[in-house]
C-alpha cells in the first residue's frame, strides 16, 4: 500500500508504529516539530531526535542525521524542506525504514515515488499529529 492517501491505512500506520524518527526536530518550543513530536511523545510514541544542531530534544538525545539512528526505526517524519526529501528517501531505503510521513508543506511527488517504489509506505503533505487527532484521539 505504499503510498497512503485513506484514512483506514492512515489510522493502520499510527495505530503499528512506535518509535518515530522525526527529522527537522527543533528544541525550540515555538517551531512545528517540536509541538507535534511533544504531543506524539505524550501518546505513548518513541521520539528520536534527528538534527544536527540538537544534542537532546524532549529528553532524548538527538542524532545528526538517519544514517546514524541506533536502533529500529517504525517511521520517518519529516519537517524539512521539500529540496532535502530525496536525500532523505535514500537514507529510508538504506535503513529498510517501512514508513515515511512528510508533513503539511512538504511535498515531493518525485522523491515520495521513489520511496513506494521501494515499498515503504508514503503520507505526504499531511500533519501526523492533526491525522493522529482526528482518527485515534
Amino acid at each position: 500500500m505504499p503510498m497512503i492517501e485513506n484514512d483506514t491505512d492512515v489510522r493502520e500506520i499510527l495505530a503499528r508504529v512506535r518509535r518515530i524518527a522525526v527529522l527537522g526536530l527543533s528544541s525550540k518550543s515555538e517551531r512545528p516539530s517540536y509541538g507535534v513530536a511533544k504531543a506524539m511523545q505524550a501518546e505513548g510514541y518513541q521520539i528520536v531526535p534527528v538534527n544536527p544542531n540538537e544534542d537532546v530534544v524532549l529528553g532524548e538525545n538527538a542524532f545528526p542525521d538517519l544514517r546514524h539512528v541506533t536502533g529500529m526505526i517504525d517511521m520517518v517524519d519529516v519537517f524539512r524542506a521539500p529540496e532535502h526529501v530525496p536525500q532523505i528517501v535514500d537514507a529510508c531505503i538504506e535503513r529498510h525504514v517501512h514508513v515515511l510521513w512528510l508533513q503539511e508543506g512538504v511535498v515531493h511527488a518525485e522523491a515520495a515515488q521513489k520511496a513506494a517504489n521501494a515499498g515503504i509506505d508514503v503520507v505526504m503533505g499531511r500533519c501526523m499529529l492533526k491525522e493522529y487527532r482526528r482518527l485515534l484521539g
